[in-house]
């Protein structure tokens, strides 16, 4: 996406008017202008040339934004509210000539405050007066005039432009009263001249210039806020890195940093650039980039990102990301992007903006003319026609969707849940259905120690120590999962000798002289007599979805230690606040239904949907969708289709890489509550962009037929123009406050979720289409990693679609879309170390 920068927008009018001419480009393919930013995102193949004279064809400005940020700090420097000082300015000389304005033509006039002399009774001399100081007025706020009658002169005419009528409006027919009343009083008619005296509209005029100004500021300050998310993440980043350069300890700015620099980072010091540790260690907070306020421990080989903490310890890092490449600049980008791209609910705002401003104007001349052919004076008619003019607000509308969106996304941002786009942040909270990737999604995908059965005469110390003994020598993960329990309990591992794997089956060595056989139920009951509560313990942990590991020494049962891959303590929660928001839960898995059903009922899922590859995975999803919308919820790597094919995907425990393609939302954390958050926010999000909608249609619906004076007949009801100026004055700031808000909504909390009822369909997962199917009788598989290495193994072959592997049966039914020899089977999966019995 080319990101622009456009410079004259003042209403929704404004960027509706960019879009269209814009997307009439040839070679653009989508347009979208940001209000709240003065930024434009287009995509498409069109040179930055022809872009750019579109936009200066419609009668504003535009520039291409750097290609390449160099600094984060200049990013935050472009974000920096360089309005409000100006309009303050220019509010603080018109309130100056203004209140000296208003004393002599209200203040002397209706509460006949004392004057100079020179003025009791010298109206002519007063109406000079008033014209002089509107006209200060004016000249201070010629802004107005140059955008509103460009926009005419442009035939896109624009908030301004209804500004610039009303006001010149009321200075044009001043100054004619004025002409009048000094013919008047040259002809010595004094009654005539008393009677254009009151015909003088100078300081509505100037009040609705300064009143104006007064909104323009405050929505210009409450916009600045909007974005303050954004800013503090991008001064999060240190202007300075301390870098090794022939050996000597040299400080530079961050930009000169580049890619293979040796930089440290002392203790209580930021990091400049993402990099990987090569010495030392120490504990970093990610609070900056993830919301989780627990220091990361880090080590030699350990990834760091740019603005976290070394609360302590001193480090050596290679800078591996710099520049626009780091987690931060990513994260920045995203949220930016985000905000530069359009809801698809502002859709009806910007039809509506597109016409509003004509279609304003039309009836502010249509209720001159009512009024006039009613009888009244042409003061009274224009009063009425001006008041339609000042009342009138597009930017409100064109505010209401942006402003909640730039909030929402700065919002989620600090929180380590990122938005890529304005249609994800919508999407996410219209859920019906959320798909959960079991591995590293509802569990932790690493397998740890969940059960220690100690056999009689041993302790869970003693049998610990004989299993970490053993496995110490092992690379399998289930090893890592007992040596990682025995260094928990600060157990020392005893010299092992004689040592032997027996693939697929187990282990055995010689430890203080004696023998150690670790392995599977029916490895060490070919060693040992097992009696039958150990069979049936076994049993009962592997039908809860875990790995029995038997040991004994010398022949004599020692216990059991059983692993699994757990779920993480937060995902029966995040389950549960998912089901309580009215959304199903449904489980996709590729391992076999014993062990999904395990995991399923520990997390409290609606729906386990068992034995399902990467590739089926994103057909699950798309049946899924044909019961309602769906968010698909995975690493972002393996699951690419499925989240691809979502209506909304959202990749989790993205850390460090948050530019995942595939998904439109990323969690930065692996936290699974972080889901039921970002439906949350969403959902706050669209209530928001509701709220502001209904408000800007409301105001203008009730203001302009007020202002028009369409209930004087029936209950008198009449609008002065000034009154008609500060009620469009405060339209925007209120839409702007209201969406500033959503700082306030605690996303974590379920303590106000409502369920929304959906009308979804019936789940039906239909089947694949018949396949041939093959099965292998395998010997040698023991645990799920083992069923998961032969099922790679055979899916990797060309024409096998499918492969459902179980270790405990020792079989492999593969289902073929063409006719693959029992040999290649054979020979693929005996090349892994297992022992193929039979293939039918």
């Amino acid at each position: 996406m080319k990101q622009f920068d456009v410079t004259g927008m003042s209403c929704a009018a404004c960027s509706s008017r960019v879009e269209k001419a814009v997307s009439k480009v040839n070679g653009v393919t989508s347009c979208s202008v940001s209000l709240l930013t003065n930024s434009m995102g287009v995509e498409g193949t069109a040179s930055e040339s022809d872009i750019i004279k579109a936009v200066e064809a419609a009668g504003y400005g535009a520039a291409a934004k750097g290609a390449e940020r160099k600094s984060t700090s200049a990013d935050a420097d472009s974000l920096e509210d360089k309005a409000t000082p100006i309009l303050k300015k220019r509010l603080a000389a018109s309130l100056v000539f203004l209140i000296i304005l208003m004393y002599f033509s209200m203040g002397h006039m209706m509460w006949n405050w004392p004057v100079p002399p020179f003025f009791e009774g010298n109206y002519v001399a007063m109406g000079i007066l008033q014209l002089l100081l509107t006209g200060a007025v004016m000249v201070i706020n010629s802004k107005f005039f140059i955008s509103g009658f460009k926009g005419l002169i442009h035939r896109a005419p624009n908030m301004d432009t209804l500004v610039a009528l009303g006001s010149g409006a009321s200075f044009v027919y001043s100054l004619y009263a004025l002409f009048a009343m000094t013919d008047a009083q040259v002809k010595g008619d004094a009654s005539l001249v008393m009677s254009y005296m009151h015909e003088f509209y100078f300081e509505s005029a100037a009040m609705i210039l300064t009143l104006i100004t007064v909104g323009k500021m405050l929505e210009a300050k409450s916009k600045g806020k909007t974005t303050n998310a954004l800013k503090s993440l991008m001064k999060l980043a240190p202007k300075t890195a301390s870098v090794i350069r022939d050996g000597i300890e040299t400080e530079v700015a961050v930009e000169q940093v580049k890619k293979g620099d040796i930089f440290i980072v002392r203790p209580g010091g930021s990091i400049p650039v993402d990099g990987i540790v090569v010495e030392g260690s120490c504990a970093v907070n990610e609070a900056a980039l993830t919301g989780e306020s627990i220091p990361v421990d880090k080590t030699v080989g350990d990834g760091v990102s740019a603005a976290t903490i070394n609360q302590s310890g001193f480090i050596k890092c290679e800078a591996s990301r710099v520049g626009e490449d780091t987690t931060l600049s990513q994260i920045i980008k995203m949220v930016s992007d985000a905000s530069a791209t359009k809801a698809p609910i502002a859709k009806a705002a910007d039809k509506v903006s597109g016409i509003f401003v004509p279609a304003v104007i039309a009836i502010a001349a249509v209720t001159i003319m009512v009024w006039i052919m009613a009888g009244q004076t042409i003061g009274y008619a224009l009063a009425r026609g001006i008041s339609v003019l000042v009342i009138s607000c597009p930017c409100a509308l064109g505010l209401a969707t942006p402003v909640a969106i730039m909030v929402g996304s700065g919002v989620g941002a600090k929180q380590g849940i990122l938005f890529k786009t304005a249609v994800s942040l919508e999407n996410t909270g219209r859920v019906q259905i959320v798909a959960l990737d079991k591995t590293g999604t509802i569990t932790k995908g690493e397998p740890k120690v969940t059960d220690i059965v100690a056999a009689e005469g041993y302790d869970e110390n003693t049998l610990m120590k004989l299993a970490y003994s053993l496995e110490s020598k092992s690379e399998h993960p289930l090893a890592r999962a007992v040596i990682d329990a025995a260094k928990e309990r600060k157990l020392d591992a005893d010299e092992v000798s004689d040592f032997h794997i027996y693939a697929g089956n187990g282990l055995s060595g010689t430890v203080n002289g004696r023998k150690i056989v670790g392995g599977s139920y029916k490895f060490i009951s070919s060693h040992t007599k097992l009696n039958y509560d150990t069979e049936a313990q076994a049993k009962r942990l592997a039908e809860e979805g875990k790995t029995p590991l038997l040991f004994c020494e010398d022949d004599r049962f020692a216990g059991i230690i059983a692993a699994a891959d757990v779920i993480k303590e937060d995902s029966p929660q995040a389950v549960k606040e998912l089901q309580n928001m009215g959304i199903k839960v449904v489980m996709l898995t590729g391992d076999n239904v014993q062990t999904a059903r395990a995991i399923g009922k520990q997390a409290g899922v609606d729906e386990v949907i068992a034995g399902v590859l990467p590739d089926g995975k994103e057909k699950v999803i798309r049946e899924l969708k044909k019961s309602g919308r769906t968010i698909m919820v995975g690493d972002g790597i393996n699951d690419a289709p499925a989240l691809t094919s979502a209506d909304t995907g959202i990749a989790i425990g993205a850390g460090v890489d948050v530019a995942i393609d595939a998904a439109d939302v990323v969690l930065m954390k692996s936290k699974l509550s972080d889901v039921p958050a970002a439906i949350r926010l969403s959902r706050a999000a669209l209530r928001n962009i509701h709220e502001n909608l209904f408000w800007a249609f409301i105001y203008n619906v009730i203001g302009i037929p007020l202002a028009a004076g369409v209930w004087i007949p029936l209950l008198g009801w009449k609008l002065n123009p000034m009154f008609g100026a500060a009620a469009m004055s405060l339209s925007s700031f209120c839409v702007v406050s209201n969406a500033l808000r959503l700082n306030f909504v605690k996303i974590h909390s379920s303590k106000h979720d409502r369920k929304i009822m959906h009308k979804a369909k019936k789940i039906n997962i239909i089947k694949e289409e018949e396949t041939m199917e093959k099965t292998i009788k395998i010997e040698g598989m023991m645990c799920m990693h083992c069923e998961a290495r032969v099922k790679k193994t055979l899916e990797a072959l060309d024409g096998v679609a499918e492969a459902a592997v179980s270790h405990e049966n020792g079989s492999a039914v593969v289902k073929l879309t063409s006719d693959v020899s029992s040999d290649i089977l054979k020979n693929a999966v005996e090349e892994q170390g297992y022992t193929v019995l039979s293939v039918n």
